[in-house]
């Protein structure tokens, strides 16, 4: 039943994304509609009146209750709904895939990874530079953006437990807690991703809430509330390995929120403290939590999850790689994964893309855009080219002579050999010699040959949560608490062949760095730490950088919406596209009442339906429609997109400001 719903939200999206692009050719000019063109349109418009067709046609929507009517249409539009938000395919939105969102704000303000600028590459205003040199500011649109992705799916699940209970109401169906635990801990997750990257922020548990209600919740409150609504679903929940396919693939499920619940314990020293700029924190062994009936400190808790998942079988794969392969799927290691897919999905997968140089990505038969590359700290804690270099940076990064998939040596278009320069890797290396080769990239996903969409569609599921990750939060815990972390620390390196290291909070980092080198965690664990706010290469310390202010991200303003469009489908067993052009094809629109979202649209006007009505209606009424549908069509969908992205617009009210 999901993986239908997500066939048919795909496929509409990429329809969508399809219209999209030609509007901003057209809008370049790239595409030019002739004079003929023009002529043609305007004959066809001024022979058939249109005010029938632009007006609302009941017939063709339904009422928001009628999309709950059956316990599987509650699942599908209340459930299933808000997995297509885990993953993206535009910036800023999924947790991973996608660029200027969670991850990169995530990785690239960290010691981790760096975008170098490459002459007229990668500058972008100065953005990737910003996020490395801490110097965002308030009025960051790539911020703002993810803090509107956040809450859009925190207002989304605040809907969706209103319609379970409304539901509730007339039905019994013994599905319905298991739903309603599921979308609580979808919306604590996402509460969880909010106080991590912002601090102090909103708790909205209504979709309905006015504004004058709004107000900013200290951190250590959403931290209590995030960890009551995760313990109080868990039970709920299936113990099913959500990165396997099947009934619950790419849920979350109990062991996504046991790992949730280790991690929030191993940060809340961070997340309890209300003031991370005075320069003190709570003592994680004073801080305390009610565990299955007991009072356990923080370090107790992460070590009594993280045990948690183990019984759960969760366990290290053999090979490192196995993780990150082609058709990842039966990995008993990976916790939670964004479930990727060439044609049932469109999350994607941007950041193998992004890394890769033009020529190398072109070797491969897919697209590169020279960008990411790892930073002079990440290549030393690798011990990249000494006697000591870790098993597992030949795994993660590209260094030195590149080859094709058949051994063959890449070379650069002049004819030279292409050769990754790690060492050289800098803020700016405009105009020196090694511009387009400084830099270790990315490698950690396997090569899917057979990726669209330039590598971006791959079959390799996008790992967010692993077991190796959960067996060093252990040892970390067991350190900070006085213990010895010896034997989660070595089982993880012994796994790639690594000498064994005595588990000190510094190797504990530093084997962070080594096995989760990617994933981004650098951020978040360089916070616990206290090394975030060190001067990195490149990188000084900004002026009373070291209080702790750039711990946390800012945005300008919270924003209200009126009125906002989202389409609820009612799915059938139908062909998504042979139906598109069908009068009754099923869909209602949805008006939400106040929201605090942002100054952009969460939802998606329905330009689609409009040109396939227009489609229609002048299928009916001229019979050399086929031959201007034939020719014609492309400049068609381009003016059918711009006409969405007025509309679009319009919809944009703001109604408010609440200053953060």
């Amino acid at each position: 039943m999901m993986k239908q719903y997500m066939k048919n939200k795909s496929l509409f999206l990429q329809k969508e994304e399809l219209l999209s692009r030609i509007a901003e050719l057209f809008s370049k000019k790239i595409l030019r509609p002739s004079g003929v063109l023009v002529f043609l349109l305007i004959t066809c418009l001024g022979l058939f009146s249109c005010s029938k067709f632009l007006e609302e046609n009941p017939k063709d929507k339904l009422p928001e209750d009628d999309v709950y009517n059956t316990i599987s249409e509650v699942y599908l539009n209340a459930v299933a709904s808000l997995y297509t938000y885990v993953g993206g395919y535009s910036d800023s939105q999924g947790l991973q895939g996608t660029g200027r969102g969670v991850y990169d704000l995530n990785t690239f303000t960290s010691d981790e990874a760096i975008i170098p600028t490459r002459g007229g590459d990668w500058y972008d205003g100065g953005f990737w530079q910003g996020l490395y040199l801490h110097d965002w500011g308030i009025e960051n649109d790539a911020i703002q953006a993810t803090w509107e992705y956040l809450y859009k799916v925190v207002m989304l699940s605040n809907k969706s437990l209103e319609r379970i209970d409304k539901f509730a109401e007339t039905h019994s169906a013994t599905e319905l807690p298991a739903y309603r635990a599921e979308v609580r801990a979808m919306r604590a997750m996402y509460y969880y991703y909010l106080m991590d990257l912002f601090g102090r922020i909103p708790l909205v548990q209504s979709s309905s809430v006015a504004m004058k209600d709004v107000v900013q919740s200290e951190r250590k409150t959403v931290f209590d509330f995030v960890v009551k609504e995760l313990q109080e679903a868990a039970p709920l929940l299936s113990d099913a390995h959500s990165n396997q396919s099947g009934p619950y693939y790419g849920r979350i499920t109990r062991p996504v929120v046991t790992f949730l619940l280790a991690k929030l314990a191993l940060n809340s020293e961070v997340y309890t403290d209300n003031d991370w700029t005075d320069g003190q924190r709570p003592d994680g062994k004073n801080i305390k939590f009610t565990v299955n009936g007991s009072e356990l400190n923080a370090w107790e808790t992460v070590i009594y999850y993280c045990d948690q998942l183990k019984t759960m079988g969760y366990k290290l794969e053999p090979e490192y790689e196995t993780n990150f392969s082609i058709f990842n799927e039966p990995s008993v290691e990976n916790v939670f994964t964004i479930p990727m897919n060439k044609t049932l999905y469109t999350n994607q997968m941007q950041y193998l893309f992004r890394s890769r140089h033009y020529n190398h990505a072109k070797a491969y038969g897919l697209s590169g855009e020279n960008g990411p590359s790892a930073t002079i700290e990440a290549l030393e804690a690798f011990g990249y080219e000494t006697a000591e270099q870790d098993p597992r940076f030949d795994i993660c990064y590209f260094a030195g002579i590149v080859h094709d998939l058949k051994g063959n040596i890449i070379k650069l278009d002049n004819g030279t050999v292409l050769e990754y320069l790690p060492w050289k890797v800098s803020l700016d290396i405009t105009d020196t010699p090694y511009e387009q080769t400084a830099g270790a990239r990315m490698k950690k996903y396997e090569v899917d040959p057979t990726a669209t969409k330039d590598g971006k569609l791959m079959e390799n599921d996008i790992v967010l949560f692993r077991y190796a990750d959960a067996l060093l939060m252990k040892s970390e815990a067991k350190v900070r608490n006085g213990a010895n972390g010896d034997e989660e620390l070595n089982e993880v390196r012994s796994r790639v062949n690594a000498s064994p290291r005595t588990a000190t909070l510094e190797n504990i980092l530093a084997e962070r760095q080594l096995e989760l080198a990617w994933e981004g965690w650098r951020r978040q664990d360089l916070v616990r730490f206290g090394k975030f706010t060190r001067a990195y290469s490149s990188r000084p310390q900004l002026p009373d950088e070291a209080s702790g202010y750039t711990t946390i991200l800012f945005v300008a303003a919270i924003e209200l919406l009126n009125q906002n469009e989202i389409i609820f489908f009612k799915f059938t067993p139908i062909d998504y596209y042979s139906n598109l052009m069908k009068p009754e094809m099923e869909f209602s629109r949805r008006n939400h009442a106040e929201r605090v979202l942002s100054r952009y649209s969460c939802g998606r006007i329905p330009g689609i339906f409009f040109f396939a009505d227009f489609m229609n209606f002048l299928r009916q009424r001229s019979i050399c429609f086929l031959v201007i549908n034939t020719i014609f069509k492309p400049y068609f969908d381009c003016l059918i997109a711009m006409i969405q992205q007025v509309k679009t617009k319009l919809q944009r009210i703001t109604d408010f400001n609440l200053k953060t």
